[in-house]
């Protein structure tokens, strides 16, 4: 029994230190992209905001299709004290009385968009018991009834929702796709972050080295007077400084580790060799393809219309409530009673019933044209905002592609910038190392080498920075040159697995 209590703790304090161990992995921005999709809360959060857009039209949908109900009241038992003439004792008396009702009633109904009327169809049936007395029972049908019912105001709901609700839709579904470029932008940024920080930890680290090195160097040489003791103290202040930068360095990869391991929800100890894309896709933008595709693709054109649509919706009910309101309802269909049931679908009579009401506004004291002057003034500010943003939407449009197009050269640039510069300081350093240049030109030249590396990361990021910003805008794929699509039918199967 001790040997397997033994065996037992020392398996889980071996998993248990497994757990603990980091989990060391190489990433492409592909692939920190591609994870950010399946595992980010972001995603998570982008799929159900999807999700809840499409139960929503789902809705407006099946509200559209006949619909069918069942009711029923099966119990309704009533016993009360009725105050009541008694033509015996020529007086009013309370008599109390007892009832059994019970009822059901079966319905078809739909609605029209085209009148934004309704028709339904019903079916039912009724009985009543008398508890005291006779103790008589009389049953009562509605074997069939057909009616409809109409505002006749000028405004039709349910025509507006058909105009709407798809566009909502169209809108949502855009939307989601443009999210994951939302995505491809925030892990782009998150993945250079940590670049940004392992670089500047390795030129750190060589820094660190160099300077040590050349402490001991410049120690022995003031030794034998080759040295100054100013130029001495000056190499012994870099070697300190380096370390402090070391450890600013190390802290920095460390918060950004955290950052980048949180957002794409792995391991908290894993630790990423970050592999910066050593080649960019060459490709140019032309300006008016890119507006024309951001018009047709981008949800915020169709957020405006959605916009345009319910402000005129607004205008059209404001209209309807300051005038004229008529309805008409309108029945036919057959019913029968019977003391008995096997009687009470005989010979069923006529039922009809017409129904005309009016509405007229007498003094209001201005109440219905204010509103209706307030949603036509809202409609005209609302006009004007959009128009606005149309011209900023064009204008951002037209500039993010100047921006992208520039980016490439800007890559090229600065890596070539970043090769001279490491050339020069390794040149530099072995001139030092001979004494052939003194201690202020190896700083310079170590400091060009750091600006341009700097310069070169900062060039890619913004290369794909913008490249993801401008995919955003557009919803297309200017590499493969097609337009950014979804799988929704299979993002709707896989929805039970995230609940």
């Amino acid at each position: 029994m001790k040997k397997i209590i033994t065996l037992i703790v020392v398996v889980s304090a071996s998993t248990t230190f497994a757990q603990e161990q980091p989990q060391n992995m190489s990433l492409t921005l592909d692939q920190v992209i591609n994870l950010a999709s399946g595992n980010s809360l972001d995603a998570f959060r982008y799929k159900n905001m999807y999700l809840a857009s499409y139960w929503e039209y789902r809705y407006y949908q099946a509200d559209r299709l006949p619909s069918f109900s069942l009711n029923s009241t099966p119990i309704d038992f009533n016993r009360y004290r009725n105050k009541e003439y008694n033509f015996n004792t020529n007086e009013e008396e309370y008599v109390l009385r007892e009832y059994y009702d019970a009822d059901a009633t079966a319905s078809l109904s739909q609605k029209f968009t085209l009148t934004g009327g309704t028709f339904y169809l019903r079916s039912g049936l009724g009985m009543v018991k008398n508890l005291n007395g006779d103790k008589s029972t009389s049953y009562q049908s509605t074997p069939v009834s057909i009616g409809y019912s109409q505002q006749l105001n000028g405004y039709n709901e349910l025509r507006w929702k058909s105009r709407i609700e798809p566009l909502k839709y169209e809108k949502a579904k855009k939307e989601f796709i443009q999210s994951r470029e939302m995505l491809a932008m925030t892990s782009t940024s998150k993945f250079f972050n940590l670049v940004d920080a392992q670089i500047q930890l390795k030129i750190a680290e060589n820094n660190l080295a160099n300077a040590d090195t050349l402490y001991k160097i410049g120690t022995g040489r003031f030794q034998v007077g080759t040295v100054t003791q100013d130029e001495l103290l000056n190499l012994q202040l870099g070697l300190l400084n380096a370390r402090q930068a070391f450890n600013r360095a190390q802290l920095a990869v460390q918060r950004y580790q955290s950052d980048l391991n949180s957002f794409l929800a792995i391991g908290k100890n894993s630790i990423t060799e970050c592999i910066v894309p050593s080649r960019i896709p060459d490709i140019q933008v032309d300006a008016a393809e890119a507006l024309d595709l951001a018009i047709k693709n981008n949800p915020d054109i169709l957020g405006q219309e959605q916009q345009l649509l319910e402000q005129d919706q607004s205008v059209a009910r404001a209209k309807s409530e300051a005038g004229l309101n008529t309805s008409i309802f309108a029945q036919y269909g057959l019913n029968q009673s019977s003391d008995t049931f096997s009687e009470v679908y005989d010979n069923p009579d006529k039922s009809q019933r017409l129904q005309l009401g009016i509405t007229i506004p007498i003094l209001d004291w201005g109440r219905r044209k204010g509103q209706l002057l307030m949603a036509e003034s809202n409609r005209e500010v609302v006009n004007a905002r959009i128009k606005q943003e149309r011209i900023d939407f064009e204008q951002n449009i037209v500039q993010s592609v100047m921006e992208f197009n520039l980016q490439s050269e800007q890559v090229r640039n600065a890596a070539i910038a970043d090769t001279v510069a490491q050339k020069g300081y390794e040149v530099t350093f072995q001139r030092f190392l001979i004494g052939k240049v003194d201690v202020l030109k190896l700083n310079q030249a170590r400091n060009d080498r750091e600006s341009a590396r700097k310069s070169y990361i900062s060039a890619v990021n913004s290369y794909w920075t913008y490249f993801y910003r401008l995919r955003l805008l557009t919803l297309y794929d200017f590499i493969n040159r097609k337009p950014l699509l979804e799988e929704y039918d299979q993002l709707l199967e896989n929805s039970s697995s995230w609940k």
